[in-house]
């Protein structure tokens, strides 16, 4: 069933990097009637707010992509944070949309769902057959709820709650920051500062050879707007490119872009995370859609976006790092 264009379609997450891809891809489909909150004008950890909130605004349609997010150093920093505020979020969330009546809710998940030592590529069924990575443990287990939630309201109340589970993402509007980015954010942020202060080599965390797999966001953006505009049986179906690099030719990548003399250094005391992330992805290339943007076409958007909205000038690589370079690149 085809979204009208005039629905009221609430975008959870809107600032956020795929919020904002996904409030991009919308309003170029013509949607009219795009509902957005800030953090300020939303809590979305508050149950009592939020059910306000959808009582005056009612939307038909949600794409559910707002949570707390970061890479290993995060995660092993705040796993409260990580568990709890993403529990909260997609409990308070798919009460309101049940309870508003909400036609079709879309949420987000992470490919971090799927065991460490999953097979690869991996396939929606590996949910739940092994152990996760110890390093993201929190915020996987926080998004398996969130899929088993929607599986649930379809289950017991009929409802079209269905999840998305892309890999890795990058674009516009991601966090730049050396502390708290995924990996591809991180090393752009690296890579920028080492050109700008003259730096002869850039240090990255672990060895460089896990690999993974990376989806630029308007692509993830595009597979909403197509999941949502479309019926499947599915419970969720994963989203991503089919292909995946190592970190050390991620780095490479980067560094030929930003900076091309940097020598390339590997801390490997530090640790990799999972060996590989791959996903199978031939459940939404059976429905019809497919990627648009290859890796290195993104990264060069990536950077210019980054260039224009966030270096903002040649002071930008001159103020501190975030957190020294010896510690972890997010991924």
């Amino acid at each position: 069933m085809s979204v009208p264009l005039d629905a009221p379609i609430f975008v959870a997450g809107h600032r956020g990097l795929v919020g904002s891809a996904c409030v991009r891809r919308f309003e170029a489909a013509g949607c009219s009637n795009l509902l957005t909150a800030s953090r300020h004008e939303l809590d979305l950890r508050d149950a009592k707010a939020v059910s306000r909130w959808f009582q005056e605004n009612r939307p038909r349609y949600v794409l559910l992509a707002a949570g707390t997010v970061g890479g290993i150093w995060a995660n092993a920093s705040f796993p409260v944070d990580f568990l709890r505020d993403n529990l909260l979020i997609h409990t308070n969330v798919l009460t309101a949309a049940h309870e508003t009546d909400v036609q079709k809710l879309l949420y987000l998940g992470s490919s971090c769902i799927y065991p460490r030592e999953a097979p690869q590529p991996m396939r929606e069924e590996y949910l739940l057959t092994g152990p996760l990575e110890p390093t993201n443990e929190p915020y996987a287990i926080a998004k398996i709820a969130g899929i088993k939630l929607c599986d649930a309201y379809r289950q017991q109340h009929g409802r079209d709650f269905r999840s998305a589970m892309p890999t890795n993402l990058y674009g516009p509007c991601d966090r730049f920051d050396i502390e708290r980015s995924h990996v591809i954010p991180a090393l752009m942020l690296k890579f920028h500062q080492a050109r700008v202060r003259g730096d002869d080599h850039v240090t990255i965390w672990g060895t460089g050879r896990p690999r993974r797999e990376f989806l630029y966001v308007d692509d993830l953006a595009d597979a909403c707007w197509f999941l949502l505009n479309r019926d499947f049986d599915q419970s969720f179906v994963n989203v991503g490119v089919g292909e995946d690099v190592t970190i050390r030719e991620l780095a490479e990548t980067l560094r030929d872009l930003i900076h091309p003399h940097a020598e390339l250094r590997f801390d490997e005391s530090k640790p990799d995370g999972t060996p590989r992330k791959l996903l199978d992805v031939s459940k939404i290339a059976g429905l019809g859609w497919r990627p648009q943007v290859g890796l290195r076409e993104g990264l060069a958007r990536t950077y210019a976006w980054f260039l224009e909205n966030v270096a903002c000038g040649s002071d930008f690589a001159d103020r501190p790092s975030p957190l020294a370079s010896s510690r972890p690149d997010s991924r």
